[in-house]
């Protein structure tokens, strides 16, 4: 029976044995686990889950939006106010506060959703081999040492060693931001100087099969799989004050000390030059004092930090409190390693070139959206043979689905590889129909890309010529 100790490490020396020596590592073996083994182990590591940290209640985070310094500081005036005999001005200072409040923490818990995201990269379904036969199990059912099959298309559901591979290639762009696929194999590998994400012969929670398939035996699930981890990093984030609250509470403490200060010069003078009653004195001291609080200041702040994150949100970025607005205006260098960290993870054809012309190609992305352009004229499959011909081939030698807009993903998405994906959006804009196209010119078979010939070949059978 396997134990969590002998899972605890195994990381570290599962990508260095030969392939058939990963089944003694995980306690397993080519036929699968059994049932009774794997709700065992289902017991001991738990559900293949991303796990939230339990944070604070939902009735904290609505009132720690209304004690501020400065919203602490409108509270203070308004009852000053209602003291002072001025119940209009109290009412007013009170409602901007309240509307203030409600107003922010309905912007920030729309925004708070991060964990949940990581969640949505998880697939449903897995395909693994228990009690000697291929089964369909819901993701959260893996356990170490599950033998799981993965083929083109396919999002990975928990981080294993490949024992089998067949020009796998995998795109991990969710955890590196790496947009092209990294070529996979099951060889041992004996370096050291690579991080896990670099190990050819390990996949990862989150990501996707972009051609190939293969073979592997889980050895992580859950919060201890990359992806898990990059979760937990979300979740252990310290809150700390950004520059502009830092800002704003010591303005608000300037301030109150101004108004104490003047309402109590204005009480004295009032009680020992003007010879006006205490109490009229002190009333007209208090009404000095809310007279200095600026009661717009904190409504105006959360309006522009708001319409900073809405713009924000158009450009599809996460913000989940209104005040990291102001800390990224306040950002002067970003550090980065990743070619792809700040793009869109997207491949677009913006030109074709003919033997005897340059045609341009608008639109971004991959929403088949846009018209290939000659001059001031727009060019079709039906217009252009060689455009015709050039597309065909291209749509044709292609292993990259392109999936609409859902109520999960409200943009295009692909599964494969992206270089592909944006040959057949550029065939779309054309006019050609992909599923016309392979089903008039069926595949007989595929030569898989290969580093040596630099290229991949498709072979058809033509139903009917190509014009």
């Amino acid at each position: 029976m396997a134990t969590e100790d002998d899972f605890k490490t195994i990381d570290q020396i599962i990508y260095r044995v030969a392939a058939k020596q990963v089944y003694d590592q995980l306690k397993t073996n080519k036929d699968g686990l059994s049932s009774e083994e794997a709700k065992e182990r289902l017991q001991q590591f738990g559900k293949n889950t991303i796990k939230e940290k339990q944070g604070r209640p939902l009735y904290l985070q609505f009132l720690s939006n209304f004690i501020s310094m400065m919203a602490i500081l409108l509270w203070i005036s308004g009852g000053i106010a209602f003291v002072a005999k001025m119940p209009e001005l109290g009412v007013a200072v009170w409602c901007v506060n309240i509307i203030n409040g409600i107003f922010s923490f309905i912007q920030e818990y729309k925004a708070s959703k991060a964990t949940e995201a990581l969640k949505s990269m998880l697939a449903s379904y897995a395909r693994v081999i228990r009690d000697r036969k291929e089964v369909q199990i819901l993701t959260d059912e893996l356990v170490p040492g599950d033998v799981m099959l993965i083929t083109e298309g396919e999002k990975i559901s928990a981080d294993a060693r490949l024992i089998e591979a067949s020009d796998l290639q995998v795109n991990q762009s969710a955890l590196t931001e790496e947009s092209n696929p990294v070529r996979k194999f099951s060889d041992a590998i004996h370096r050291n100087d690579l991080t896990n994400l670099e190990i050819a012969n390990l996949i990862f929670t989150g990501s996707t099969v972009s051609s190939g398939s293969g073979k592997a035996v889980v050895f992580k699930t859950g919060m201890d799989t990359e992806l898990g981890k990059i979760a937990g990093l979300t979740q252990n984030v310290t809150d700390e004050q950004s520059p502009l609250q830092k800002e704003l509470n010591r303005l608000t403490k300037q301030i109150s000390i101004i108004a104490l200060t003047f309402g109590f010069i204005f009480f004295v003078l009032a009680v020992f030059f003007v010879k006006d009653p205490v109490a009229e004195s002190f009333i007209f001291a208090l009404g000095m004092i809310v007279a200095f609080i600026p009661e717009g200041l904190l409504p105006t702040v959360t309006l522009a930090l708001a319409r900073g994150v809405q713009r924000m949100v158009k450009k599809n970025a996460l913000v989940k409190n209104l005040s990291s607005v102001e800390t990224l205006g306040c950002t002067t260098v970003i550090c980065t390693d990743k070619t792809g960290t700040l793009t869109q993870n997207e491949m677009t054809v913006n030109h074709l070139w003919l033997p005897d012309k340059e045609l341009e190609v608008t639109g971004t992305g991959y929403a088949p959206k846009g018209e290939i352009i000659d001059g001031d004229h727009k060019i079709t499959f039906k217009t252009n043979p060689d455009v015709n011909l050039l597309l065909t081939a291209a749509s044709l030698c292609s292993n990259a689905r392109i999936l609409p807009p859902d109520e999960k993903n409200p943009r295009y998405t692909v599964l494969g590889d992206p270089t592909e994906a944006c040959l057949g959006v550029v065939a779309e804009k054309a006019g050609l129909k992909l599923e016309n196209i392979q089903n008039e010119q069926p595949r007989i078979r595929e030569l898989h890309f290969d580093s040596r010939r630099k290229r991949m070949t498709t072979i058809h059978q033509l139903n009917k010529p190509i014009h």
